[in-house]
């Protein structure tokens, strides 16, 4: 996920994990989802609470993995010619919200049903 268009942020290995396996998920084969950072650590995994959220919501985990942006494109922050679609929808990163596990847990389930939300309009939309 961008902060702003055409600002590379790094992985937390949260949001855009949360993203691409629900967007694989609810896509119908449509869509594809893919997520990347742009300087994920070497050995850096998808946020176990992420993980939990998605598995108690019914969505598969297998193959998650934090990945960077050149992973797809040859480059930590691509420029994508041409006239691709893109959408921003900031949430804050629940990998980053203090207090005590349940407060984390809940910051995860809240951001997977934002974006639940927002790709269900998306794969919705006709062809």
């Amino acid at each position: 996920m961008r902060a702003n268009p055409g600002e590379c942020v790094p992985a937390k290995a949260a949001r855009s994990i949360l993203a691409e396996a629900v967007l694989n998920h609810i896509g119908g084969g449509r869509f594809k989802g893919f997520s990347a950072g742009s300087s994920p650590g070497p050995h850096q995994q998808p946020h176990p609470m992420g993980l939990a959220a998605l598995r108690a919501a019914g969505i598969g985990t297998d193959g998650l993995r934090s990945k960077s942006g050149d992973a797809f494109a040859g480059e930590a922050c691509p420029f994508w010619p041409g006239q691709p679609a893109t959408a921003h929808w900031g949430y804050p990163d629940p990998s980053a919200v203090g207090g005590d596990e349940a407060q984390q847990r809940e910051a995860f389930r809240l951001t997977l049903l934002g974006l639940h939300r927002r790709l269900e309009l998306l794969v919705n939309l006709p062809p």
